[in-house]
């Protein structure tokens, strides 16, 4: 018999929180692997060890998110002993013949290594381009950044096969990484469409404006909310806009910032942060966007990155602001509107212009919908993400989700 078993090991987020991943385990469940998920702890899923639709999801404990290149090296020297620590754990207990790394950090291959030597398969799932984010989030390069392209080219040597988020990864992969062309298979982080759908309208969440301005996502300090909350005080000061609110779902390190930063402006009446959401409050929040917000700052990390808010605004026929980021606008298209710069004043030109133009409007949220509904499928994701895995075991029956796609 086939032994079709597999762990993914995850740093930044918990499963199922990231959904991603989440998405990935079950995707594979349903093909007929055995999955294991080694993930961190948070508030929310404190628990060490539970089972979640026939997933093993195993937790550890980390220090306080980092923020400083310091705290980071902490942070990250934790994860990767609780990662050894748990692989051997799974290994005893249920086993495991593939093991997949998602970075951040891009050196949990050290932690794969000694599996390798006994056979493992490694399979990278790339998130995320480290070097850049580090350029991102503290404007240098320096030793810490060939650190970390030394540490993603020996990610990539490492592994079998290469899951990468986006094309523009997957050109890394092979140029900066060195992998050979036919190892790297493209899986976009697309919402399943079970999960996020439109739900009949709730006019009292508009609190009695005309306009709800969304955010959906973490709250870094790569991520923009900052341009986002002073986007909001030039529509007031530069446009005389006052008919929105904006509403800010989502958690993380930047949080506490943003919202000091609301209130030093005089926005707290104009802007709602919600905090982490998920299930049907999730959906009831998002369902009240009239427009969704992007102000992920240009920069080389952000340029290369495919937005999670892109494929979520347009899940549910949302249309988007955004700066003139390359993957974003390749992939929104007509669904969007681009500031014509980098402030946010001009991301407030760009949100004006959307909301005080009704044809426009309508227009990208039509746009929006049928990219949703022919251009972004977490079905055919799935289908190409499973079908990389039965590569690393070939002798396997074809996946469902493989033959699922197959009738489309």
């Amino acid at each position: 018999m086939i032994d079709r078993s597999c762990v993914i090991v995850v740093e930044n987020l918990p499963v199922p929180m990231d959904r991603r991943v989440w998405q990935e385990a079950l995707a594979l469940r349903q093909a007929g692997w055995t999955v294991s998920v080694i993930c961190p702890t948070n508030e929310r899923h404190p628990e060490t060890y539970e089972e979640l639709d026939g997933i093993a999801i195993y937790r550890h404990l980390l220090p306080v998110e980092a923020r400083g290149r310091f705290a980071f090296l902490f942070e990250y020297a934790a994860a990767l002993f609780h990662e050894f620590r748990l692989l051997w754990r799974v290994w005893r207990e249920r086993g495991f013949t593939v093991i997949q790394a998602c970075n951040p950090p891009d050196l949990i291959f050290l932690v794969v290594l000694p599996f390798k030597l006994m056979g493992k398969r490694f399979v990278f799932d790339h998130h995320d381009v480290c070097p850049e984010l580090f350029e991102a989030k503290f404007g240098r390069k320096g030793i810490v950044h060939r650190v970390l392209l030394w540490a993603e080219r020996l990610t990539f040597m490492s592994a079998d096969m290469v899951i990468s988020a986006n094309d523009t990864y997957r050109d890394l992969a092979i140029t900066r990484g060195g992998q050979d062309p036919k190892d790297v298979v493209t899986v976009y982080s697309i919402p399943d469409k079970s999960r996020i759908y439109r739900l009949p309208p709730e006019p009292s969440l508009h609190r009695g404006k005309k306009f709800i301005l969304g955010y959906v996502g973490v709250i870094g300090d790569q991520d923009g909310v900052d341009h986002l909350v002073l986007a909001l005080d030039h529509l007031i000061r530069d446009h005389d806009l006052h008919d929105f609110h904006a509403v800010v779902v989502g958690d993380g390190p930047a949080l506490a910032s943003a919202r000091k930063l609301a209130e030093n402006r005089g926005l707290s009446d104009y802007v709602t942060f919600t905090g982490y959401l998920n299930g049907k409050e999730l959906l009831r929040q998002l369902n009240t966007f009239d427009i969704g917000i992007i102000p992920d700052p240009v920069n080389a990390y952000n340029d290369k990155i495919s937005m999670n808010k892109v494929f979520e605004y347009s899940a549910l026929g949302i249309p988007s602001v955004a700066y003139p980021l390359t993957e974003t606008r390749r992939l929104l298209g007509g669904a969007g509107v681009y500031a014509q710069g980098e402030t946010p004043a001009e991301l407030a030109h760009a949100c004006a212009t959307l909301m005080q133009d009704d044809v426009l409007r309508i227009r990208c949220a039509d746009e929006a919908a049928r990219l949703a509904q022919h251009a972004f499928s977490w079905t055919r994701e799935a289908g190409k993400y499973v079908a990389a895995y039965e590569r690393l075991s070939p002798s396997a029956p074809a996946p469902e989700a493989v033959r699922i796609e197959r009738k489309r």
